[in-house]
């Protein structure tokens, strides 16, 4: 077989600066391009009125109160950005050991979604499915004598997706990692008249230590306590085992799989691709977020560089779409890049 080297020629007759030359050039044959269509923006929602309260470990990320969350989001729709993603800061009060506000109709996430769609805004909705945020003991399913449960979470679990899909969620995005769910939730709306709502399962999702951030923006940091997520996220040290968990969640109904954490992991993700070719997302977590921006303000990195950078190698690896804190910043970047 002639290898590649040799088809492309030798120096001095082949050299490749010359393609790089001129920035028309570089255009020319870029391989890959960051779209404001591959964007979705993670929004935090808390309860209260007139709140907009800043994210300690997450500089420039906040959390809205209902009243408040529609006129960002529906900034992020004028700058063409296709979906945002909701995830709630339950009150500490609300949450239980079996999660209970997770079913509650009225809970910040129900009357999130339902805020955004009575003001007619053009944009999807991904809600999360997980019992983290609504659990007095911060795991995401059912802990019963020290074990995180697998069934009897799936079946509650179920039932909050079609609680979300009931208040006008359009994708159920499943965060929860136990087995069996999707196919679960996907008998669950079907059965209830929501066929159409899609479904984006987080499928590989790893036990990563870049969570920190994310956990003390939906207050579930201090109740996890000295507890981990290890016996249901997956091991940091597997990629084989991702292919077993995308192909049993496909099996079971899901429309598109989701990597997360994401630049830790684009080698997942590009071998996710390339094996299923369906839809892959990926999810730039809120401790790479917080990295990136921690030595942006040490003035130890650019950020608007990094930014774009960062979010060019998820496309490079194969990402269809990326869950991404810099959402609203890179629209507006590539909006002014194209004027």
């Amino acid at each position: 077989m002639t290898s590649p080297l040799h088809i492309a020629g030798e120096y001095p007759s082949t050299r490749l600066r010359r393609n790089r030359r001129s920035d028309w050039s570089r255009r020319l044959v870029c391989e890959n391009r960051l779209s404001v269509d591959d964007l979705i923006w993670p929004v935090f929602v808390c309860e209260g009125q007139q709140t907009k309260s800043e994210i300690e470990s997450m500089p420039g990320v906040y959390r809205y109160s209902i009243d408040c969350v529609t006129e960002p989001v529906r900034k992020a729709a004028e700058l063409g950005i296709p979906a945002i993603a909701l995830f709630p800061a339950t009150p500490a009060e609300l949450k239980t050991p079996g999660g209970e506000e997770s079913l509650n109709p009225e809970n910040l996430m129900c009357k999130a979604v339902r805020a955004i769609k009575q003001a007619e805004i053009e944009i999807g909705i991904i809600c999360d499915v997980a019992l983290d945020p609504y659990t007095s003991h911060g795991q995401d399913g059912l802990l019963v004598n020290g074990e995180v449960v697998n069934d009897e979470s799936v079946e509650i679990l179920a039932q909050q997706a079609v609680v979300q899909a009931q208040a006008g969620c359009d994708i159920i995005a499943p965060s929860d990692m136990m087995d069996g769910r999707i196919g679960e939730i996907r008998d669950a709306l079907d059965s209830s008249g929501f066929q159409h709502v899609q479904i984006m399962s987080y499928a590989a999702k790893y036990a990563s230590a870049f969570y920190g951030p994310f956990r003390d923006a939906v207050g579930s940091a201090g109740s996890l306590g000295s507890g981990d997520k290890r016996t249901y996220q997956m091991d940091p040290a597997n990629s084989q085992e991702a292919f077993r968990e995308v192909a049993f969640d496909l099996l079971e109904g899901a429309d598109m799989v989701m990597v997360k954490p994401g630049m830790p992991y684009l080698d997942i993700i590009s071998h996710i691709k390339q094996a299923f070719a369906v839809p892959v997302f990926a999810y730039q977590v809120s401790g790479e977020y917080a990295m990136l921006m921690a030595a942006a303000e040490k003035g130890w990195l650019d950020r608007e560089k990094v930014m774009l950078e960062s979010l060019l190698a998820f496309k490079r690896a194969g990402a269809d779409g990326i869950l991404t804190y810099f959402a609203i910043d890179v629209a507006q970047k590539l909006r002014e890049a194209n004027q």
